[in-house]
């Protein structure tokens, strides 16, 4: 059994995280950590923004740190369920059925344009990412610990996209919106690459050399051990009231959204090197935790709000202990 984490290694080890993402990555400090509170709490991403913005990057990169195995799903229109959870076969030699698996039996899962499956497709990862298992063929079978899903979407107005399900979005913990770099960062890139700083193989092998010393289970129960007053769980709670009683909003965030406030909250203050909650960790997430899970109502979106507003109008109303 991994040994807990103290406090002060917990802030040291993430900062080293940061680091080696940084030695290859550029400008992409806030889903570094995003990523790391994702992973942390035992939830999944979802990062909607254009081609380019280095997301497949990042996976890879945290699989190769974290020493765990690696699959990518490039989504298209005509993806079937079994293309991502694996299907049986006849064998001939064996005159017996085997199982195939796919590419989601692995610990960290990129899927690339989720919302370029169709919707029965997307049904598929329903059961995968809330109870880590999958069904084939009425056999039920056991995902791989840890499970980490980290998903990207195109704008909807995008060509060849279909809206994500209710009850595919819910089950992502945290979502963020990724847009291209700043001026300095793209000259940042320019630079780099002209100084031979952009070598994917030798930057893999630097992470290679860090596979397995850095230890997620020990993390975890660092951040299991972080004290949440009941103050502040009742601050979760009248957050995510606040959701489904707004005039704007049509659809509220679901319980998940108070699962995903505490959880996240306790990684936040260990990231901060602390070993309790307060309300600014809370609202430092919920912009991430809400976003991809309220819906607007018609006559809000004609008259121009936005989830964004919303959601600071509800941090903004709701008493902090």
């Amino acid at each position: 059994m991994s040994e807990q984490t103290n406090i002060q290694d917990f802030s040291k080890t993430y900062e080293e995280i940061r680091n080696l993402m940084n030695q290859f990555l550029v400008g992409k400090d806030h889903l570094i950590e995003l990523i790391t509170i994702a992973l942390l709490s035992d939830g999944h991403i979802l990062i909607q923004g254009v081609p380019g913005t280095a997301k497949t990057t990042l996976a890879k990169a945290y699989a190769r740190l974290l020493g765990y195995t690696f699959s990518r799903v490039q989504c298209a229109v005509d993806t079937q369920p079994s293309d991502i959870l694996g299907l049986r076969w006849y064998n001939q030699e064996t005159k017996d059925f085997s199982l195939w698996k796919g590419p989601i039996f692995s610990n960290i899962l990129l899927i690339d344009e989720l919302n370029r499956l169709n919707p029965r497709t997307q049904s598929a990862f329903v059961e995968a990412m809330s109870e880590r298992q999958v069904t084939i063929d009425g056999e039920t079978h056991r995902l791989s610990e840890p499970f980490f899903v980290m998903a990207t979407q195109n704008p909807y107005e995008f060509e060849g996209t279909f809206p994500l399900i209710e009850a595919q979005k819910d089950r992502f913990m945290y979502s963020f919106i990724s847009g291209y770099l700043n001026r300095d960062d793209e000259l940042e890139v320019i630079r780099r690459l002209h100084q031979g700083k952009l070598d994917w193989d030798a930057y893999v092998a630097m992470l290679d050399a860090y596979a397995g010393t850095i230890d997620l289970r020990s993390l975890r129960y660092t951040v299991a051990s972080v004290y949440c007053d009941e103050r502040v769980a009742h601050y979760i709670r009248d957050l995510v009231l606040a959701t489904r009683e707004h005039g704007d909003i049509a659809l509220g965030a679901s319980t998940r959204a108070s699962i995903a406030f505490y959880k996240g909250s306790k990684v936040v203050a260990a990231l901060h090197g602390r070993d309790f909650v307060t309300p600014d960790d809370v609202r430092e997430i919920a912009l991430n935790i809400l976003h991809h899970r309220l819906i607007l109502r018609r006559e809000a979106e004609i008259a121009g709000v936005t989830i964004d507003s919303v959601i600071r109008d509800i941090i903004g109303s709701v008493e902090v202990p």
